[in-house]
Parts: C-alpha cells; sequence; structure tokens
C-alpha cells in the first residue's frame, strides 16, 4: 500500500502499529487463511483519532458475493431492508441504545406473510422488504434454508483444536391458526414448501392466553431458552386468527478464540460521551481487515470458516453520520474491502437482549396497507379479504466473549381478522456496529449496534 495515498491518521497507524477494524457486521469474504504471516506487528497504545481529510467520502459500493443470481438478489433486498429497519428502530429510540436484531428473522416471518397478500397490501410488503424476485421470492427463501441448512453444524477444519465446540444455526418456522378460518390449502402448501412452516391449530377464540404460552414455549424451545416471552401479556385476542413464527438460534466457537488470561478492564466511551470500564478482549491475529473512509472493519471467522462477524469501527466522531449513510450496496463494498491483514485486536467482552414491536417501523418504511382491517391478505384465505397483520413482535439476544458468540432471534407476525498484510491495531472503546452473515450467500442473520458498552453487560 502506498502512504502517501493515506489520511495523516492512516499513514500513522500503519506505520506505527497497524489499524484493523473490526468483525460482526455482516460478515465478509475471505477465509481469513494463507500463508503464514512474514511478520509480526509490534503492539501500541491506539493512537488518538482524528476526522478524516473528507467526511464525506463513502466506502466503495459492492454486490452480494454469492455466484446465483437469485439468492444475490434476495441477499440484496433483505440487505437493503436489514438496514432501513434498523435505521428506523435506532432513529425512534427514546435514547441513543443498543439495538439488535435478526434481519433474516424478520424476513422470513414477513415473506410467509406476503405469500397471502393481494392487491395494494401485496405491492406495499414488496416495495418495505425489498421482495424484487416477485413470485420467485418464495423458492428463492427456499433455496437459501436449504443453504443455511447445510451451516447447520460445523467442526473445526483448521485441525488447530479438536476440542473446539460445534457450530450450532437452527432455524425454525411455524404457522398458528383458527382452525375455522378457512384458510387456503393452496397457501398452507406454499408454506410447507418454501418454508417448512407446519401449520398448528389454535384456539384464540375461546383461550388466547393460553395459545400465546403455547407460541412462547415453541419459541423458548427453538432458541435454548434464550427468548421466553416473544409475545407479550395480552398481546393475542379472540380476534386473533392466525399467527406466523420464526426462531433462530447461533452458537459457534471463533476459528481463532481469545485468551482469557488477555481479557482486561478498559475504558471505552458512550455515543453520549460517557465514559466507562468493561473487559476488553484482546489477541494478535491474523484475519481479513479493510481500512475503509470514515471506518474500518475486520472479520472474525467462526469454526468452519462459512459463517462470519464483522465489526465496523467508524472514526472518532463519525458513527451517527456512518451509520446514516450504510445501504446495502456500502455493506456489500466493506465485504468486498476485507483483505488479508494481521495485527492486534481488542474488542469488548458483551452481551444483551433488545425486543420491539415493528408495526410503527414497518408503517414508516411504507408497509401501512398490510396492517388493519382494511388489508388484502385474500390469497391466505378461501374466500374474502382475509385478516390484517395487527403487531410484529420481535426480539433478540447476544453474547461475545473469549470463546465466540451465540446469538438469538424470534418474529411473531399477529394477524387478527378484519494482498499482502497489512498491518493493524485496533480497540473497540466508541460505538461500534456489528453483524453475522452467511458467507456464502451473503444473508444478514443478525445486525446490531453497541453505542454505550457499559449498558452491554451480563
Amino acid at each position: 500500500m502506498n502512504d502517501e495515498r493515506l489520511p495523516r491518521r492512516r499513514r500513522d497507524i500503519l506505520a506505527v502499529s497497524g489499524a484493523l477494524a473490526a468483525a460482526a457486521l455482516a460478515g465478509c469474504t475471505g477465509d481469513g487463511g494463507g500463508d503464514e504471516p512474514t511478520g509480526t506487528a509490534t503492539p501500541t497504545d491506539t493512537p488518538t483519532d482524528t476526522p478524516t481529510d473528507d467526511p464525506t467520502e463513502t466506502p466503495p459500493a459492492g454486490d452480494p458475493s454469492v455466484d446465483d443470481e437469485r439468492l444475490a438478489e434476495l441477499a440484496a433486498g433483505n440487505a437493503g431492508f436489514a438496514l432501513d429497519l434498523h435505521r428506523e428502530l435506532a432513529a425512534n429510540a427514546a435514547a441513543p441504545g443498543n439495538t439488535f436484531l435478526s434481519p433474516y428473522s424478520v424476513s422470513l416471518a414477513l415473506a410467509m406473510t406476503y405469500a397471502g397478500a393481494g392487491g395494494g397490501t401485496e405491492a406495499a410488503m414488496r416495495e418495505t422488504l425489498g421482495f424484487t424476485l416477485r413470485e420467485e421470492t418464495h423458492p428463492a427463501f427456499g433455496d437459501l434454508q436449504a443453504a443455511l441448512d447445510e451451516r447447520a453444524t460445523a467442526e473445526d477444519s483448521s485441525g488447530e483444536d479438536e476440542d473446539v465446540d460445534a457450530f450450532r444455526l437452527a432455524v425454525a418456522n411455524a404457522l398458528w391458526g383458527a382452525p375455522e378460518y378457512g384458510f387456503s390449502e393452496e397457501y398452507l402448501a406454499l408454506v410447507e414448501e418454501h418454508y417448512g412452516g407446519g401449520f398448528n391449530e389454535a384456539d384464540f377464540a375461546a383461550d388466547p392466553e393460553g395459545e400465546r404460552e403455547r407460541i412462547n414455549a415453541w419459541v423458548a424451545d427453538a432458541t435454548a431458552d434464550r427468548i421466553e416471552e416473544l409475545l407479550p401479556e395480552n398481546s393475542l385476542s379472540a380476534q386473533t386468527v392466525l399467527v406466523l413464527t420464526n426462531a433462530i438460534y447461533f452458537t459457534a466457537s471463533w476459528r481463532q478464540q481469545f485468551d482469557p488470561e488477555n481479557t482486561s478492564d478498559a475504558t471505552v466511551t458512550a455515543l453520549d460521551g460517557t465514559e466507562s470500564t468493561v473487559p476488553m478482549m484482546h489477541q494478535e491475529l491474523r484475519t481479513d481487515y479493510a481500512d475503509l473512509p470514515r471506518a474500518q472493519a475486520v472479520e472474525l471467522p467462526y469454526v468452519g470458516q462459512e459463517v462470519a462477524a464483522v465489526f465496523v469501527l467508524p472514526d472518532e466522531g463519525a458513527f451517527e453520520a456512518f451509520e446514516a449513510d450504510l445501504d446495502a450496496e456500502t455493506l456489500f463494498g466493506v465485504f468486498d474491502a476485507l483483505g488479508d491483514a494481521e495485527g492486534d485486536l481488542r474488542l469488548p467482552r458483551f452481551e444483551y437482549d433488545f425486543a420491539a414491536e415493528l408495526k410503527e417501523p414497518l408503517e414508516a418504511l411504507g408497509m401501512g396497507p398490510a396492517f388493519g382491517p382494511g388489508a388484502n391478505f385474500s390469497n391466505m384465505v378461501e374466500s374474502g379479504g382475509g385478516p390484517g397483520i395487527d403487531e410484529v413482535y420481535h426480539e433478540a439476544f447476544v453474547s461475545v466473549d473469549e470463546e465466540g458468540t451465540e446469538a438469538a432471534a424470534a418474529t411473531a407476525v399477529d394477524m387478527i381478522e378484519s494482498a499482502p498484510p497489512e498491518s493493524f491495531d485496533l480497540t473497540f472503546d466508541r460505538p461500534f456496529l456489528f453483524c453475522i452473515r452467511d458467507k456464502p450467500t451473503d444473508a444478514l442473520l443478525f445486525l446490531g449496534r453497541v453505542v454505550d458498552p457499559g449498558a452491554a453487560q451480563e
């Protein structure tokens, strides 16, 4: 790399110690492998950040890396919706806070709902959710699910650690409906074929609270008890006719784990400028890294190397502007820019959960026609206009420590009638973004931000 082409801050970091970015935002390209490094970065204190010369410069645009055109288009649409929803949730928070969601879970649950939509409701959902494949949307989701099923379990292929914990990725879908409502057999068959969403009879009219508890128990079982009460008390009623649910559970060890002996307390700064002390993990490693305009990014692959975490650290004072500008093409550009590097990485240990009702954010994004008694879900029933969406519930959990990551999420749609390696030295001591993606398909499995690391502790 030609140092003369870099802003002063980048030259200083690379010359003195390097500057790695982070690994969790949405996965990345490359497996972080390669020949043994020829040199060793010299650990130093992290330099003080200053804004880049051009604060309006953005990372280059990119496309999904998957070769299958249909899966690539699905990944692009899902990522666009994910970042739109992420921004809406962040903007509407009562105060700047940590968020975390599974875009894949939300898209899956709403895709099953979209299969029954017609007219203006179908058009509004297609536009909001980025379902540009139209009638091919459901087969594409089925193909993606089949690809993810191949990653259901994985082993350490490096041969370096035979005792490392197994990788696990599990996705489950289910429909819970009033048997007397007259759901279309064609609709139920489509959901079963492409989503594996079996139909469960539910007597909402007689016992909505009992059915709520039954659905919550299913979600808890599917998420290893990480999501125990997706549907809050009194969320269902005698008017409920259908609940569509998705649950996703993920746990995996880092391919290169952090040594707990190297974890020590460190000061981090929240988005509002307040400081707190958190356990900061540390390791010297070789992995994929990108030095971007206004940010740095690093990937940490999990066992099996097909799923990875990508962490993105915006420059000092640039978090809000960078987050606001981040769209699907920019995110894929981040992935494309990742390349072989070695250096020091410092990442806070964190754990938190996040729950949200998504009706208002989805309405703000253009999906209003799908809510209420005026919605057109005529393709869901044998006759009539079908039900309307009353609320969309989402809850997610994430834990990142020295060994790896555990993450879980669930969504319920409640429907009612009516090159040579660079060097780096990176410390995540201020707000950052992260995600977990499936690398072969570029599916965004989880997406979050940590703007207050002190509040994200056990």
